[in-house]
């Protein structure tokens, strides 16, 4: 059982790409996507972040190539890994031919730093020959010098400007296989020059609000920027830009497009803030399923409701549902329908248990 949507939100129809083995755009699901913050050229610090990453749910991965030991050095994490790797490339037009090289699946280049357009034409050669995709990623902190002296500031018009006129490179060049993103740190100026882009092409966008800060604001941020957007159905694949460990990244972004009902994928839970009407300690019982289920990738709704206030009809609408009761005792629900009276010192092992039939139930459904 899934709540049903009250509003199902149209995305915008967009081409589709590939990042490695991942489809964007299109009718395809919305990817998630982080960055690891190891140094590349330690390999094995760098592989294991980035499984740490993909196994919390991310489709794609991010890893910096500042230099050439690091472009080298993807050879060889490419061999361990089973997620799309992006190469991050700034300043060095070399790095980028060298990443598409030994193993990318795709290439972030900044327009405003990555020089000449015959710069950017070998980066298309290399990507064309080696399979791979390319992201222009705009920033409104590295605008091209031009650009910015011609708007005297970085407002969504430049960086529009910069995305159409650096597409038209790789378009003249016969590449279409890209996606784009005009990123800022402030959520206004992002989001309008996201609107503005969405009506002038049909690539892919990728969203993300730059340099978004800590854990708190900027999974706020991100929230917002990000949800606006995807609300009007603009964006194909997301990155939340955290001061953190990336695996947060990723479940911030995994929560936001199941809050929208846009990805199914593992333990959606409704809870209540708690107060003195709860039977059984809310908030704790939230934490501790939170880490035992966060095995399951099947989509399973749950509610863990304290009292009876809201609790009978929230798990009327989940697959598994706790209504906390009186001297110890809460209600399970199974499926919307009340099925046996379950001791709070036995009703986390129950509910793990519950969950995971449920689960097992849609993988074989």
């Amino acid at each position: 059982m899934s709540i049903r949507p009250y509003r199902d939100i149209k995305r915008r129809k967009t081409k589709e790409i590939k990042v490695g083995k991942v489809k964007v755009g299109g009718d395809n699901p919305i990817s998630v996507q982080s960055m690891t913050n190891t140094l590349t050229t330690n390999i094995k610090a760098t592989i294991n972040q980035i499984n740490e990453i993909h196994n919390e749910g991310a489709d794609i991965v991010r890893v910096s190539c500042p230099d050439e030991n690091s472009t080298k050095a993807l050879k060889e994490i490419v061999k361990h890994v089973n997620v799309p790797i992006v190469a991050d490339i700034h300043f060095h037009f070399k790095r980028a031919i060298e990443a598409a090289e030994n193993g990318a699946s795709c290439l972030r280049i900044n327009p405003g730093n990555i020089g000449s357009i015959s710069r950017i034409k070998e980066v298309v050669k290399a990507a064309s020959a080696n399979n791979c995709s390319i992201r222009v990623g705009v920033n409104a902190g590295s605008l091209e010098k031009d650009i910015l002296e011609k708007f005297k500031e970085p407002c969504p018009e430049a960086l529009v400007e910069s995305a159409l006129r650096n597409i038209k490179i790789l378009e003249n060049e016969n590449f279409d296989n890209l996606k784009i993103s005009v990123k800022s740190s402030d959520i206004f100026l992002s989001i309008e020059a996201y609107r503005q882009l969405s009506k002038r092409i049909d690539y892919p966008l990728h969203l993300g609000i730059t340099e978004a800060g800590g854990f708190v604001s900027g999974s706020i941020k991100s929230s917002i920027g990000l949800g606006t957007l995807l609300l009007e159905g603009i964006g194909d694949t997301i990155r939340i830009s955290l001061s953190d460990d990336p695996v947060k990244e990723v479940k911030i972004g995994n929560e936001i497009l199941k809050s929208l009902n846009l990805r199914e994928r593992g333990v959606k839970i409704i809870s209540c803030p708690s107060c003195a009407r709860q039977g059984f300690q809310v908030i704790e019982t939230v934490k501790i399923l939170e880490k035992r289920l966060s095995h399951i990738t099947k989509p399973v709704t749950l509610s863990i409701i304290g009292c009876v206030v809201n609790g009978p009809g929230e798990a009327a609408m989940t697959d598994v549902g706790i209504t906390g009761g009186m001297k110890g005792s809460n209600m399970l629900y199974l499926s919307g329908v009340q099925s046996e009276k379950v001791l709070t010192n036995d009703m986390i092992e129950k509910v793990v248990s519950e969950v995971e039939k449920k689960a097992s139930e849609f993988e074989k459904s």
